[in-house]
């Protein structure tokens, strides 16, 4: 998805002119999350709405909240600093850990 969004915002096009795409990358995003890690739609509470700037999300079985619609939209704002992919795999615990530094050992041969 990042990749998409990257490419949509190469043009500069001003949001209010791709509001409805992203919003559909985010329906997409928040369909495959529910689908792949049985997290379900829910509303927003008030506080949650202000906060996430949004009227729905996903919740976790965890019970934690997530924004897919708002994470798309800041993907699209701030680019690659706001990863999509990122947050999926930081749901499930499972972000990327740096490499391991490698130690290159010359022969004394």
């Amino acid at each position: 998805m990042d990749l998409v969004i990257d490419g949509l915002r190469r043009n500069r096009p001003a949001q209010e002119d791709v509001a409805g795409i992203l919003q559909g990358f985010g329906a997409y995003t928040g369909e495959v999350i529910v689908r792949r890690a049985a997290a379900r739609w829910v509303d927003f509470d008030p506080e949650q709405r202000e906060l996430f700037r949004q009227p729905v999300g996903v919740l976790m079985p965890n019970g934690r909240a997530w924004n897919p619609l708002g994470k798309v939209v800041k993907r699209f704002e701030a680019g690659p600093e706001e990863s999509v992919q990122q947050m999926y795999l930081l749901m499930h615990g499972r972000a990327p850990r740096p490499p391991a530094r490698r130690l290159c050992v010359g022969s004394s041969h």
